[in-house]
């Protein structure tokens, strides 16, 4: 059967990018309030609970007995859309991201001197982003959700008191939604919008593996890398025609489509430095292969009418040009312990974004960000500790410049930034 594409439709990996949250991309830093506190700067290498599943897994080797962390992140962004344009009516209230959560769990065992095992669940990538009803640009991105849970076992070995190593497997769970909002009225004039609605899932697996050394006895360093994951998302296409389409222009059809989509690896360094009793030192610099998405193609099958001529707006297999580049992120943070019972925290981190000024989109309006944190770490028990985060969150203005074959445009400047709040708990036993 032929395999035609949507033109209209941008591909479900695009939709992920519009994420707000606190990592380039559409990838999430969320698995750790303390690391949160931070600024995740010494995430590679301060192992400080069993969040350290994700972080390194090398780290488990470091903590005693048995070790329950859990928590949730939280996200308010906020964004002023300005200086629009197009050939597009409709307004641009810029309120699309709402307020999500990411919880977490993990759990460590130390076995003896050497081994450790652990077992994470944790979202490493997702976004949420649903514009307002009319929104100036529906036609080049409406809604989007899309949810990646992972589930890691993993294992650790110490050499020694100075050198460990860790090994998880993951599998990753993705589905998505994705919608816009295109109109025919180019070529059917007096007609409404249409809506596309695309959705899809898949199963796959990947790893997480690193190493920490004890290179002095203040000073610990971390390298984890998290491998990449391979998806072919399975599920359907939905075109809805509006108001005043002939059904032999384009009918209410559902098509079988798919989607590869790759999500990247990354490297993590970091270093912990102890200063003193009190004062911690954290260090850290991750690099990201967004580069891997160049484009991308949602393909549909049968996206024909009568006569096996394809509708308006169906073409065959277009590739939407993404072209994204690697990424570093940089982050510098402190701890200092003010009582026996009370830790402080705070970090700044610097965040490049993979997007360019030519293929933005109103799904990817995304620049650089800046990050400020602060944290607050309180032992409520000898075997329990409460973990508090907040984060602010400013991206560089962004120009969004977007156009179809349909004769639709979308030109705006965004300008984003976002809180972030993180609640976490430690238990040990």
């Amino acid at each position: 059967m032929k395999k035609v594409m949507l033109k209209t439709t941008l591909s479900l990996a695009v939709a992920m990018a519009s994420s707000q949250l606190f990592a380039s991309g559409f990838a999430l830093n969320e698995q750790d309030v303390a690391g949160m506190g931070t600024g995740f700067a010494g995430r590679s290498s301060s192992a400080e609970n069993a969040s350290t599943v994700y972080g390194n897994p090398a780290g488990m080797a470091r903590l005693e007995g048995q070790q329950i962390t859990g928590g949730v992140a939280a996200i308010d962004a906020s964004t002023n859309i300005k200086d629009t344009s197009g050939r597009s009516r409709g307004s641009n209230k810029g309120d699309m991201v709402p307020f999500t959560a990411v919880p977490f769990g993990f759990y460590t065992n130390k076995l003896n001197d050497q081994w450790a095992v652990g077992f994470g669940v944790y979202a490493p990538f997702g976004l949420v982003t649903d514009y307002e009803s009319g929104f100036q640009g529906r036609a080049f991105g409406s809604k989007s959700e899309v949810q990646v849970i992972t589930f890691q076992p993993t294992v650790s070995y110490a050499f020694n008191d100075r050198v460990s190593i860790g090994f998880g497997p993951t599998i990753n769970r993705i589905s998505g939604t994705l919608e816009s909002e295109p109109s025919l009225q180019a070529l059917v004039p007096g007609s409404g919008d249409n809506r596309i609605k695309v959705k899809g899932d898949d199963t796959a697996l990947g790893f997480n593996a690193g190493i920490l050394v004890q290179a002095t006895d203040t000073t610990r360093v971390g390298l984890t890398y998290h491998s990449k994951v391979k998806y072919k998302l399975e599920g359907h296409t939905e075109v809805s025609p509006g108001a005043g389409v002939p059904a032999t222009v384009l009918a209410n059809r559902r098509y079988d489509a798919s989607l590869k989509v790759d999500t990247p690896e990354s490297w993590d360094l970091s270093v912990t430095q102890d200063l003193s009793d009190v004062w911690k030192l954290y260090a850290g610099a991750s690099w990201t292969r967004w580069s891997r998405l160049k484009d991308i193609t949602v393909e549909n099958e049968g996206v024909t009418r009568a006569g096996g001529i394809a509708a308006p707006g169906m073409v065959g297999t277009i590739k939407e040009e993404q072209n994204w580049h690697d990424t570093w992120a940089y982050a510098v943070g402190t701890s200092y312990r003010v009582t026996k019972q009370v830790v402080l925290r705070t970090g700044l981190t610097f965040d490049q974004s993979p997007t360019n000024n030519t293929d933005r989109s109103p799904r990817i309006p995304t620049g650089d960000r800046t990050i400020f944190s602060l944290g607050l770490g309180y032992d409520v028990m000898p075997n329990m500790t409460v973990d508090l985060a907040y984060s602010y969150l400013k991206e560089e203005p962004i120009k969004v410049a977007r156009s179809n074959a349909l004769g639709q445009s979308y030109n705006a400047k965004y300008e984003n930034s976002a809180n972030g709040f993180g609640l976490g708990v430690t238990y040990k036993f």
